[in-house]
C-alpha cells in the first residue's frame, strides 16, 4: 500500500471516516463541518494543528489542498430534476453537475471536478438506492460516473461488527477501474456481537467514568434512568400505536440483544434503545460513553460535549468497524490508482 497518502474529510462529523482513512495509511490535509459542537468534538480528538473548517458550500474548490482520496458523509437532500428544455431556454448547462445544484451532493460533485483525485468513499443512509423512485440514486451514479469515475455500491449493516441493526449505503469510486469490488469484504456473522460488549459491567471491572459512571464500581448515573412520567408515557404511546396495528415505540433490550439504529434523535427520549435494569426498575438510556461503543469509537475517545450534543454526534455518525473494512478493501486500488497517476505524469 502507498503510505502516507492525502485524503480529506468532508461533513466531516466526529472523523469516523478520517479513522477508516487513517488505518490504512491516510493523512487528512483538509477537515470541513459546520456544527460547531461537532467541530469540539473533532479537534479533541485529531491535533491537526490546522483549522477545522466551516460550510463546505462557503468553501471554494481551488481552496481545498491536492488530494488522492476524498471522503464524505454528505446529507441527503431533495433533488431537483427540472426538464432540460427549461434549463436549454435559460442558457443552462444539464448535465448532472447543474442538476445536483442546490443539495450538499453538488459540493462534492464540484470538489471531484476541480481536483479530480483518484478515488472517494462516501455514505449516506441505506434508503438514498429507492428516494424519489430511484431518481434521485440515478442522478448521483450519474454525477460521479460523469466525472470519469468507476463507481460501485453497497449496502452494509454495522450488525456485522456491532450489536446494533444499523443500514447504510457505501460509494466507492475510481478514476481508473482496477477490479474493485465489495465482494471482497470480509464480514463477521450478523448479530455476533452483543449489547454486553458495549454496556458498563457495573462490577468495579471498568474504571468509573463521571459523569456516565459513578463511584468504586461505576455504577450508571441515575440520571440516565427515565423517569416514571416518562416511562409511563412511551408504554402508552406504544400501546396506542400497537392497537392501530403499528410498529412504532419504546424498544428495551438485555445484554445478550442485538439493538435498533441508534439515531440523531436519541437525546430526546431514548426510545429506539433503553436498556433493562431488572424488575422494579425503569428502564435506562445509554450513557454517551456506551452510544461511542456502539459505533466503534474506543475508549479513548473524548466526548467533551453534552449529553444532548454527543447523542446527536453519535446518532450521526459512522459505524467505524464497517468503514475500516471498507478501506481495508480499498488500499491496493488506492494505491495501483495513485501510481498509475504518477507513471502517466512521469
Amino acid at each position: 500500500m502507498t503510505k502516507g497518502f492525502a485524503f480529506i474529510d468532508l461533513f466531516a462529523g466526529i472523523g469516523g471516516l478520517r479513522q477508516a482513512m487513517e488505518g490504512i495509511g491516510g493523512r487528512c490535509v483538509f477537515t470541513s463541518e459546520w456544527d460547531k459542537f461537532a467541530r469540539q468534538t473533532y479537534e479533541a480528538n485529531y491535533k491537526d494543528n490546522r483549522p477545522i473548517n466551516g460550510d463546505i458550500q462557503c468553501i471554494d474548490a481551488a481552496d481545498v489542498p491536492e488530494h488522492n482520496v476524498l471522503c464524505a458523509g454528505f446529507p441527503c437532500q431533495p433533488f431537483s430534476l427540472a426538464g432540460v428544455s427549461k434549463k436549454n431556454a435559460l442558457g443552462r448547462a444539464h448535465g448532472f453537475l447543474d442538476e445536483t445544484q442546490g443539495t450538499l451532493f453538488f459540493d462534492v460533485v464540484r470538489i471531484l471536478k476541480h481536483h479530480r483525485p483518484e478515488a472517494f468513499l462516501l455514505e449516506n443512509v441505506k434508503n438514498l438506492r429507492s428516494h424519489d423512485k430511484g431518481k434521485t440514486f440515478k442522478v448521483i451514479m450519474g454525477s460521479l460516473e460523469e466525472l470519469g469515475y468507476t463507481v460501485k455500491s453497497e449496502i452494509i449493516d454495522a450488525q456485522h461488527f456491532l450489536p446494533q441493526h444499523r443500514q447504510r449505503i457505501v460509494l466507492a469510486g475510481f478514476l481508473k477501474d482496477t477490479g474493485f469490488d465489495f465482494v471482497d469484504l470480509e464480514l463477521p456473522q450478523k448479530g455476533s456481537s452483543k449489547l454486553s460488549a458495549i454496556l458498563h459491567p457495573e462490577d468495579g471491572s471498568e474504571e468509573p467514568e463521571y459523569p456516565f459512571t459513578l463511584g468504586d464500581i461505576g455504577l450508571v448515573n441515575p440520571k440516565y434512568t427515565l423517569s416514571n412520567h416518562l416511562w409511563q408515557y412511551l408504554q402508552d404511546y406504544k400501546e396506542k400505536h400497537a392497537k392501530a396495528g403499528n410498529g412504532f415505540g419504546c424498544s428495551v433490550f438485555g445484554p445478550g440483544d442485538v439493538a435498533r439504529t441508534l439515531s440523531a434523535r436519541y437525546h430526546k427520549d431514548g426510545s429506539e434503545i433503553l436498556i433493562d435494569q431488572g424488575a422494579g426498575k425503569n428502564p435506562r438510556r445509554l450513557t454517551p460513553r456506551e452510544c461511542a461503543r456502539l459505533m466503534g469509537y474506543s475508549d479513548d475517545f473524548r466526548i467533551p460535549v453534552s449529553d444532548t450534543q454527543a447523542y446527536r454526534q453519535f446518532g450521526n455518525s459512522v459505524a467505524v468497524p464497517v468503514f475500516k473494512e471498507v478501506a481495508r478493501i480499498m488500499a491496493p486500488h488506492i494505491a495501483a490508482n495513485i501510481d498509475a497517476k504518477e507513471t502517466l505524469a512521469g
